[in-house]
């Protein structure tokens, strides 16, 4: 819709109309050079035709003069158009989900009597966990004998999901190292704080890869504020879950450790971080604005030099 920043300009409309009946009248500097003092002895004669054209003549600049001066008023009280409000995503907290991508993660999960890895499975319940996440800045991790970034932190939620599924085991190596994958998150994180700063970390097996040891990494997380989730993933016969680190790394940042073994049990758990770490419901929304003083400026200055060009032509003749 168009609105006007200072629409009070308006109230100048008046003023040239106000200034012609308040000061004195200019003299006329075309005065006759010889002065008669009968003049019913000397008989203009006039047609209508004429009349009509001088009468014509001198209402056309007249009107000029009047858009003129409305166009730079309207030019002068800022006119904007003003869009539709667009939301803002808010900023709820900063979530990094770390995923094991080690060669046991491909072994099967049981699901409604047909079995799915345990990868498949992540990438099905994690995905439309990253989709409800609205208002957070998501980043994934990916892990094995290395941990790097997939995806750093972004609102772009839809990436962050389909790069999670193009994922794909042994893409970082066999061995897991959950330390360098905390380390990792520890480092990406922004310098400056404001926000809550969860980590979720997804594995089926025992740190054994790695420079840095699970509890120290996660003592440099508590001290950046960063807390973490820890998710065993496998049925009760894996031995190779190392529970107790897992359990120690979620103490130690205020987060919990949680079991899954099952896709339905795995399903459960995702319900219910997004209890303990809820979205933000709160809104921001802004109207994107445009100015356009130029357009009445610009209809102002061509009148102008219309009125200028015709006051020339009629000097020079």
């Amino acid at each position: 819709m168009m609105h006007f920043l200072w629409p009070w300009v308006f109230a100048l409309l008046p003023l040239p109309w106000l200034l012609r009946l308040l000061l004195p009248r200019a003299a006329d500097g075309n005065e006759a050079a010889l002065r008669v003092p009968y003049l019913k002895d000397f008989v203009l004669q006039t047609t209508s035709t004429e009349k009509t054209r001088a009468s014509s003549f001198y209402r056309w600049p007249l009107f000029i003069y009047t858009l003129a001066w409305v166009s730079l008023l309207a030019a002068t009280a800022r006119p904007q158009w003003i869009g539709d409000a667009i939301e803002l995503p808010v900023s709820g907290r900063d979530l990094i989900l770390a995923v094991d991508l080690s060669s046991s993660m491909e072994r099967n999960f049981n699901h409604n009597f047909r079995s799915v890895t345990k990868l498949q499975a992540t990438k099905v319940v994690a995905g439309n966990f990253i989709e409800k996440r609205v208002g957070d800045r998501i980043g994934l991790i990916l892990f094995g004998d290395q941990a790097y970034v997939q995806v750093p932190l972004t609102f772009d939620r839809s990436t962050v999901r389909t790069l999670l599924v193009e994922a794909f085991i042994n893409l970082a190596g066999n061995a897991t190292a959950i330390g360098d994958a905390i380390g990792l998150a520890v480092k990406r994180l922004p310098a400056t704080g404001g926000t809550d700063r969860v980590l979720i970390l997804l594995t089926d097996g025992v740190n054994n890869a790695g420079v840095i040891k699970p509890r120290k990494a996660a003592e440099l997380a508590a001290k950046k504020g960063l807390k973490i989730y820890t998710i065993g993933i496998g049925n009760q016969r894996s031995r190779d879950l190392n529970e107790k680190t897992l359990k120690t790394v979620a103490e130690i940042t205020g987060g919990r450790y949680f079991r899954a073994h099952n896709i339905e049990e795995l399903e459960e758990i995702y319900q219910l971080l997004d209890e303990l770490e809820p979205v933000e419901r709160d809104t921001q929304s802004y109207r994107p604005t445009w100015s356009l003083f130029y357009w009445p400026l610009a209809v102002a200055i061509a009148l102008s030099s219309i009125l200028g060009l015709a006051r020339w032509r009629g000097l020079s003749t």
